[in-house]
């Protein structure tokens, strides 16, 4: 680990940063440029102290995840992000499996949607990042590990994960999974995590296997569908897809007509957020 090199790397990086690069408020005029130490610990998910002591050449060697979310943090580039796992002594991640680095592009974008629920998804279905809103939404979707990561995997083995469809939309749901992974199986090859995803699967999910020998590929998503809150109930919204040139990254947006019942819902997951609505009295 040279923490010299981290140290500089990371200031560097910092200082180059306006709070509105990250969807930050710009506030109160500054005395020195970029971010604060306090607001990039706070968009990586680690104490400030932690974080200062780093720039500072004093503290511990960060374990990938942690390197993975000051990536983020920093908007770094794929480049820009394997320099930063070197210096930090760690072997940057494969390119060719499915990334966990969000594409910067896609993440100056969803900085700037703050009023409607986004998320930032791989070719596996991993929420790679999602805004407050679409953890309303659709609930907290980037704590899982292992295959759970995948909302395909889950989708077949979690029945809570299917609750935030309606019945009658559920068949066509399981189509589409299936066939936006066979699209990155044909991408990625059969010794890939897509194929690990498959042989998983067509173990566990009859469902799946009888999907899966239909050969439907492509990366389909609903141009408008039908969410259900566990609180606000149905909410229908319009699903607008933002893809990288490789395809290997989607940021899906929802919308809801201004002055809609939708529109009032979200309205409500905004001021909401997470919380509860107390149960009616009998």
């Amino acid at each position: 680990m040279d923490r010299a090199a981290l140290a500089d790397f990371l200031r560097r990086r910092r200082e180059t940063l306006r709070p509105g690069d990250v969807g930050l408020p710009e506030g109160a005029r500054r005395r020195a440029p970029g971010l604060r130490r306090e607001e990039v610990a706070a968009l990586a998910a680690m104490s400030t102290d932690y974080y200062t002591r780093l720039e500072q050449r004093r503290g511990p060697q960060p374990s990938p995840q942690m390197l993975a979310a000051l990536a983020r943090a920093l908007r770094l580039t794929g480049d820009e992000r394997d320099y930063l796992f070197r210096v930090a002594g760690h072997s940057p991640p494969e390119r060719t499996a499915t990334p966990t680095h969000v594409a910067p592009a896609l993440l100056r974008v969803l900085d700037r949607l703050a009023d409607t629920p986004a998320l930032v998804l791989s070719d596996l279905g991993e929420t790679l990042v999602q805004n407050r809103l679409a953890a309303a939404l659709l609930g907290d979707r980037t704590g899982h590990t292992g295959l759970a990561r995948s909302g395909i995997y889950r989708w077949f083995t979690d029945p809570a994960e299917r609750e935030r469809y309606p019945e009658d939309d559920r068949e066509r749901q399981s189509r589409a999974q299936v066939a936006n992974l066979r699209a990155a199986y044909g991408s990625m090859g059969a010794r890939s995590r897509a194929g690990e995803l498959v042989r998983a699967l067509r173990a566990v999910s009859p469902e799946f296997a009888e999907l899966w020998e239909r050969h439907e590929v492509a990366q389909r998503f609903a141009d408008h569908k039908t969410l259900v809150h566990p609180e606000l109930g149905p909410i229908e919204l319009d699903c607008q897809v933002l893809f990288t040139e490789d395809q290997s990254q989607a940021l899906l947006v929802f919308t809801a007509p201004p002055r809609s019942e939708a529109a009032e819902k979200l309205r409500l997951l905004g001021v909401l957020g997470h919380e509860r609505f107390p149960s009616s009295a009998p």
